[in-house]
């Protein structure tokens, strides 16, 4: 199995945090749990298939999936290659007029998004290209193609670096107390650019940065309260539905057992 970081051209640095180029030789279901940003995939060889309710949903060869507030089934053919592209926060703004919100909990062809002309292109060039680096460049081209020159919401700029700095732990009115602005209008202007509300987001963020701890020496009681879950149940609650597991299950069976980094993809 191949799972390999790339990172991007200056000029794309600020809005996409890193491409991935995954393959694998063996049909293979696996989890992914919520990341913090958008997600686009290109498969230039094999077929990729969502599950639900024990049901495949075959994907298009290029699609993209927006921000999920908890875990989701994929299932990949065998001898399949994937690029994956890792938007940060904000960065999918900039490259596309639908608002992110339109995505949450969705994944779906790219030509929902971008030109159907524009999609088919980078498909057809990648199925030429021969290296992983060859791969990349085709991503990148494409995206600098769509890359708009628009200014940043500096308000939700301070608001995502808010909710990272308190790794998820902040209480959003406190948030919205300290940028000085309506909740009307926070939330509104917060889900057209980063993909979901900041209460939501704020959740994922606690979640992603929790699973590291889980990976050290804390107790999971230790945990559960220094990430201000009002109690055991609520944790419980909450990290099922990220993973689909208790935290106690997923600690033996994830992290002991060095399951952890093969099942997120984040």
């Amino acid at each position: 199995m191949k799972f390999d970081k790339h990172f991007p051209t200056e000029r794309l640095r600020p809005y996409i945090k890193y491409f991935v180029v995954s393959e694998n030789e063996v049909e293979s279901e696996y989890k992914v749990f919520p990341s913090l940003g958008l997600v686009i995939g290109f498969q230039y060889k094999g077929q990729l298939a969502a599950i639900t309710n024990n049901s495949e949903n075959k994907l298009t060869s290029a699609g993209i999936s927006g921000i999920s507030n908890s875990f989701k089934i994929f299932k990949n053919s065998a001898d399949i290659g994937t690029v994956l592209v890792f938007f940060t926060e904000l960065g999918f703004a900039h490259f596309a007029s639908h608002p992110a919100h339109e995505l949450f909990n969705l994944s779906l062809s790219l030509d929902y998004v971008f030109e159907k002309d524009r999609v088919n292109e980078v498909q057809e060039k990648l199925g030429l290209a021969n290296t992983d680096k060859q791969k990349i460049k085709v991503i990148e081209q494409f995206l600098l193609a769509q890359l708009r020159e628009i200014e940043n919401d500096k308000l939700i700029v301070e608001a995502v670096k808010r909710i990272h700095q308190s790794r998820g732990t902040i209480q959003i009115k406190e948030l919205i107390g300290k940028l000085y602005i309506s909740q009307s209008a926070f939330e509104k202007r917060f889900r057209k650019m980063v993909g979901t509300t900041a209460k939501k987001f704020a959740s994922i963020v606690r979640f992603n940065a929790l699973l590291e701890d889980m990976n050290g020496t804390k107790t999971l009681t230790e945990i559960c309260y220094n990430y201000n879950f009002f109690d055991q149940a609520h944790f419980i609650r909450d990290f099922k539905q990220f993973t689909g597991e208790t935290p106690e299950n997923f600690k033996r069976f994830f992290v002991d057992k060095r399951f952890f980094t093969m099942s997120r993809i984040s």
